[in-house]
């Protein structure tokens, strides 16, 4: 392995598994995986309108792991001990992935969501080299999740 992971690694990720129970967070998970779905942002206005409730917990969600990807991206989190426990990341990029090209234009800004592309594109060939069927399992899940909505 690259770099150990420490304990500083698992009290980070600890404190960030915290944070995840905190009740508006966790109302904002519940609400995205369970009615998230947009393929461009015209569908995600429709779901999450600014200044709605569910905007919010977009926001809240998407910005959540953004710091979480963050850390990981800079050195701070140990990536291989974040990978063991942080499959959430990865649902979330699978369920905004195909909107981050319009988002990242709308915002006139290219590094919208950057780091949390940049993590679960690792994490896939993280799961490719340990797993190589668990990757397409997994996004056939979600999308099979959000093709149910």
């Amino acid at each position: 392995m690259a770099n150990q992971a420490t304990y500083d690694d698992a009290n980070l990720i600890l404190r960030l598994y915290e944070l995840r129970r905190e009740e508006k967070l966790r109302q904002a998970r519940d609400w995205f995986a369970g009615n998230f779905k947009a393929s461009n942002l015209d569908e995600m206005m429709k779901v999450a309108p600014m200044g709605s409730k569910e905007n919010a917990y977009f926001r809240m969600l998407v910005s959540y792991w953004e710091m979480v990807a963050s850390f990981v991206t800079s050195g701070i989190l140990n990536q291989e001990l974040f990978f063991q426990s942080g499959g959430e990341l990865l649902f979330v990029w699978e369920r905004i992935r195909a909107l981050a090209p319009g988002f990242r234009g709308f915002m006139k800004n290219p590094n919208a969501w950057r780091n949390i592309e940049t993590v679960a594109d690792a994490y896939k060939k993280w799961m490719d080299s340990n797993s190589p069927e668990a990757y397409p399992a997994f996004q056939a899940l979600v999308q099979g999740m959000v093709a149910n909505r």
